[in-house]
């Protein structure tokens, strides 16, 4: 479990999270959302001991870090993709994590294990330095895995991940959770996450959010809103409501559709060949 209770974290004059508190439960997937700048990477930086907060405590499994940061075998963190995780760029992922399980003294056969997860068993002799955005999440992703540990926590994971890699994510997410590990996961809105995690924090500005505020970061109803332009607006909206998505034709001809992301109705436009002339999130608050 992972308890944050009335964390504060100031620079000089100004406050990057303001007496911020949530838990996230054992065998669930906590999703920790807000627009950039609300002070999510720098609550997980706490979390994890790489920061000393100003007041409040961050806690996991009752255990405070401070300067001290937990080992790969009690807690698995994403934090940064630009070369962290293989100091070589040269070498293929492979290397990169026989390397880890070498110096974690883990046995080769979770090097195999983690490739498979991440779904890197294919690329797994190409050089890291090779790999798009999207690849090195993955990869990080199976760093965090490598030494089993009973907590994850992962920032901003889905950043260059395609409607095949968000899929990727939020099955792994959902199955680590469901083999009783503690899974704490931040996003912006509105991302997958929305419908991912079993349990929704919102921050901005330092601070936890709720009700109707909440609600307008997320979209209404805490779901995302997209804003969709086609030619063929009666077949489209006819495919994305079969999908289960709410959706409303406005007087521009334009539709608003909530209960999907980008990604998924761009899938389903694609596979039906349906032409789209824009395809955007609906920002905050409108």
């Amino acid at each position: 479990m992972i308890e944050i209770r009335e964390l504060t974290k100031r620079y000089g004059g100004a406050t990057a999270v303001d007496g911020l508190s949530f838990t996230a439960e054992t065998g669930r997937v906590t999703g920790l959302l807000g627009p950039e700048g609300a002070g999510k990477s720098t609550t997980l930086r706490l979390l994890l001991g790489l920061s000393r907060p100003t007041a409040g405590s961050a806690a996991i499994g009752g255990r405070e870090f401070h300067d001290h940061p937990p080992g790969p075998r009690e807690v698995g963190a994403l934090l940064d993709t630009d070369g962290v995780y293989c100091r070589h760029v040269g070498n293929t992922a492979r290397e990169c994590l026989t390397g880890l399980a070498r110096r974690y003294k883990l046995p080769r056969g979770r090097v195999d294990q983690v490739l498979q997860q991440a779904g890197l068993t294919e690329a797994e002799q190409r050089r890291v330095g090779t790999f798009s955005l999207g690849m090195r999440q993955r990869l990080g992703v199976a760093c965090a895995l490598l030494a089993d540990p009973p907590v994850l926590v992962f920032d901003e994971p889905f950043n260059g991940l395609d409607h095949r890699g968000l899929a990727w994510a939020g099955t792994l997410f959902q199955r680590l959770a469901a083999e009783g590990r503690t899974v704490l996961v931040s996003g912006q809105p509105p991302i997958e996450l929305v419908g991912l995690a079993e349990d929704l924090v919102v921050v901005a500005g330092g601070r936890r959010v709720e009700g109707r505020r909440a609600a307008l970061l997320l979209g209404r109803d805490g779901r995302p809103r997209v804003q969709v332009r086609t030619p063929d607006v009666a077949v489209l909206a006819e495919l994305l409501t079969d999908k289960g998505a709410s959706v409303v034709l406005n007087d521009d001809q334009s539709l608003t559709v909530t209960g999907l992301t980008p990604q998924s109705i761009g899938e389903v436009a694609f596979l039906n060949v349906v032409p789209v002339h824009e395809l955007a999130p609906e920002a905050p608050g409108r």
